[in-house]
């Protein structure tokens, strides 16, 4: 079977001469949970927001599901992002809008451009919003606004707003790094549920080790925008660790 996404020699340099990956390949098959690890400044975030092209690539190229991405016009990139759902750190809420709204913008590539601009949803596209904050846990906030939930709410809102698309791969840019422990397994728990039950390939960036080992069948690691490993969560020893940390690694563990 054809991997779903496939990266080869990804290579990025900001205009300011930052090079923040280097010759990056590697394939995805259908249905895993990536967990992409690093020191802050890796390459973690710029990876991820490469596939989608919110970053454009330098060199190298992107292929999701046989389309590449890369060479995508306007129009072709956006029906590829209808399938790749996106999940920040930061939430990247309309915090002044109502927690149903925030939902409903996930199905913005699905629907006429005017009619997203005054928020006009079909009976379907509302009712699909309300199912899938049930399904995370808050139905009974769809009219509250964004900002007056907690931290993980309004993850949990992100992750709804994702779900919305009908992904076939989440791509998910440290998504735990602003919570406590707790919350963090919490949210961790739907992604593992959206992997497992909905079948959705996913690509996690995370900094913590122990949520790697609960919830990745796959480990890929950077350091300094290269590859510095590619295989299971069980095979990063002590010796794996300061591999690929490097110097940091004291730091970090």
């Amino acid at each position: 079977m054809n991997p779903i996404l496939r990266i080869e020699h990804l290579t990025k340099v900001y205009p300011n001469g930052v090079q923040a990956l280097t010759d990056v390949s590697f394939d995805v098959p259908r249905g895993q949970f990536v967990a992409v690890i690093g020191l802050s400044g890796s390459g973690k975030s710029t990876l991820l927001r490469c596939i989608n092209r919110l970053v454009e690539p330098t060199s190298g190229k992107v292929i999701f599901d046989g389309v590449d991405v890369t060479a995508c016009n306007d129009a072709a990139l956006r029906r590829v992002r209808r399938r790749i759902g996106m999940i920040f750190q930061h939430f990247n809420l309309v915090n002044r809008s109502p927690v149903v709204t925030n939902v409903l913008a996930g199905r913005l590539g699905y629907v006429n451009p005017v009619w997203s601009l005054i928020n006009r949803f079909s009976p379907a596209d509302m009712a699909k919003a309300n199912a899938q904050l049930e399904r995370v846990g808050l139905a009974d906030k769809a009219g509250n606004r964004a900002d007056a939930l907690s931290g993980g709410q309004q993850q949990r809102v992100g992750i709804a707003r994702a779900l919305m698309q009908d992904p076939a791969l989440i791509l998910a840019d440290e998504p735990v790094a602003s919570l406590d422990p707790v919350l963090a397994h919490s949210i961790m728990k739907h992604l593992d549920q959206i992997n497992r039950d909905d079948g959705v390939t996913v690509l996690c960036s995370l900094h913590f080790l122990d949520l790697v080992h609960a919830y990745a069948d796959r480990v890929v690691a950077l350091n300094d925008g290269k590859l510095m490993f590619d295989g299971l969560p069980s095979e990063i020893d002590d010796a794996k660790f300061k591999e690929i940390y490097g110097k940091e690694a004291e730091r970090v563990g």
